[in-house]
């Protein structure tokens, strides 16, 4: 921000929040920053939109009564895992009592029963997805319990009086044995708006229960939202400052999206018609490229190391060349705060989730390991995902678990190694696409009317296979050319671009245009 006349005003002391969204090779990716610096990263994968949320009709396959649990067949790959004794404590997160009524799931299950479930965790790796029959439809300001008498609010909202309130109105919406949770962002919505919200989500209910009615066992009967409209939904608010959109299509759509919510308004709304990659102008394309990293570079010098296993994450902290200007118990303090700062940053980043182990630093004192605990758990506090902070041990272990909002960002920028038994990752060839993108605009951006790329040929065969770039081919870059210069010793992320404007091109017989 640029300094007042009459010096730094409050207006120049506030935090900078931006949102940038973008569109490429038919993904989506919506990208929150704080005064410059990436804070959340949110991706959605062509053909494949988050499956959390969606409502299927199922099978009960078998049940397993010494799980407390069934498997249901809800069309995937493998058998969905219901249990059965949850019911409302999935929404422990809010505060709130049940009141007399046992949700859905405790209800008695025959094998071959036909019953509508909800997705509550997406398949992962070997797992199938985790879902429950408390169905729920979720709004701005609340979350509608059809089949679940729980009235519930969230621990965001302090105020008693507010909280009185707020449950009072959510109280009189309710019809039968359903029931609502207000969420955090009702605080500041009216009566109306939340009568008319309550409304709509009733109607879905109802739309829901027609589709069951006909569909057949493995359809989806409803379906969660997109990014833009989720980011808009739940993350948007709390002072943004403005919102930058990379493609037309997504900027029409976010601008009336956003004419529905009274605190941002189109005005708020750009779109970026650059002709470099917008990530790249605004400084963000390298700090999304660290996220394929597994090191992460402290400002103090110390480092951290983040390994993903099938049961946890796993974060090391080391000092790296911080060296600190007292004893060694200060020095190694101090590098714990640091680090406790920037996990709490990296797993918002990276949402990362499930159960995560950080091998802080040793320190000697008591006090200290508590005051980095409590640190820790003071900035995991900023996230909208649920978390709980286990004590630190005197080893200087800390356990924290993090409920996952949305995909891993791993998922998006990695995939599994196919040179290496897929044990380890190589990034993921929709990364490389996009990172390709942004240096083919950089040249044309340099007034290249051609631009010669050499490459892997097994990429070559990925890039037009899956036609990754086929849109700016006919779009943005009609006028120009792309040719493709396949390299057989080459791995696949190797990859050089440069601009050419000569009248006539002398390229290899296996060369081949990009579409």
């Amino acid at each position: 921000m640029h300094a007042s006349p009459s010096g730094a005003g409050k207006a120049d002391r506030q935090m900078k929040k931006e949102w940038f969204f973008d569109r490429f090779c038919g993904a989506q990716i919506a990208v929150y920053t704080e005064d410059g610096k990436l804070v959340e990263a949110d991706f959605e994968k062509k053909d494949a939109v988050e499956l959390t949320g969606n409502i299927y009709k199922g099978r009960v396959c078998n049940i397993v009564p010494g799980m407390q649990a069934a498997f249901v067949s809800c069309g995937f790959e493998r058998n969905c895992y219901l249990p059965l004794a949850e019911g409302a404590s999935r929404f422990s997160s809010y505060d709130g009592a049940k009141e007399g009524k046992e949700g859905a799931a405790s209800l008695a299950l025959r094998e071959g029963d036909e019953i509508l479930v909800q997705i509550v965790k997406p398949p992962r790796g070997s797992k199938g997805a985790k879902v429950t029959c408390d169905l729920s439809f979720v709004g701005k300001n609340l979350i509608y319990l059809p089949r679940t008498y729980f009235m519930g609010i969230s621990r965001k909202i302090t105020d008693p009086v507010a909280r009185a309130t707020l449950l009072l109105e959510a109280e009189k919406l309710r019809a039968g044995e359903d029931g609502f949770i207000v969420r955090t962002a009702a605080a500041q919505a009216d009566k109306r708006s939340l009568k008319i919200e309550s409304e709509y989500l009733k109607r879905l209910w109802r739309s829901v229960q027609a589709a069951a009615r006909t569909a057949a066992v493995g359809e989806a009967v409803f379906r969660e939202c997109d990014l833009p409209f989720r980011v808009m939904r739940d993350s948007l608010g709390g002072g943004v400052t403005h919102i930058h959109v990379g493609d037309r299509a997504l900027y029409e759509k976010i601008v009336s999206l956003a004419r529905l919510r009274p605190d941002l308004g189109e005005r708020k709304v750009s779109l970026h018609t650059g002709e470099r990659n917008m990530f790249r102008v605004f400084g963000l394309a390298e700090q999304l490229a660290s996220l394929t990293s597994r090191t992460v570079l402290l400002e103090n010098g110390g480092y951290l190391v983040i390994d993903r296993t099938e049961a946890m994450t796993v974060i090391d902290v080391n000092t790296g060349k911080f060296v600190g200007e007292n004893d060694l118990e200060s020095t190694v303090f101090e590098a714990n705060l640091v680090a406790a700062r920037e996990i709490a940053r990296q797993a918002r980043l990276r949402n990362l989730g499930g159960l995560v182990a950080v091998d802080f630093i040793d320190m000697t004192e008591e006090a200290h390991r508590a005051a980095v605990g409590a640190a820790l758990e003071t900035a995991l506090a900023a996230d909208r995902a649920k978390s709980r902070v286990l004590p630190m041990n005197d080893v200087c272990v800390a356990l924290f678990t993090r409920k996952r909002t949305s995909a891993d960002a791993s998922e998006f920028f990695l995939q599994p190694c196919p040179h290496c038994t897929r044990q380890g990752y190589v990034l993921s060839d929709l990364y490389l696409a996009l990172r390709l993108r942004g240096e083919i605009m950089d040249r044309f951006a340099d007034g290249y009317n051609s631009v010669v790329v050499d490459l892997s040929r097994g990429f070559m065969k990925t890039l037009l296979s899956e036609r990754l770039l086929s849109e700016e081919a006919r779009g943005i870059w009609r006028e120009k050319r792309v040719y493709l210069l396949p390299h057989d010793d080459w791995q696949e992320e190797r990859c050089t671009v440069r601009g050419d404007n000569a009248a006539i091109l002398t390229l290899p017989d296996d060369a081949q245009i990009l579409y």
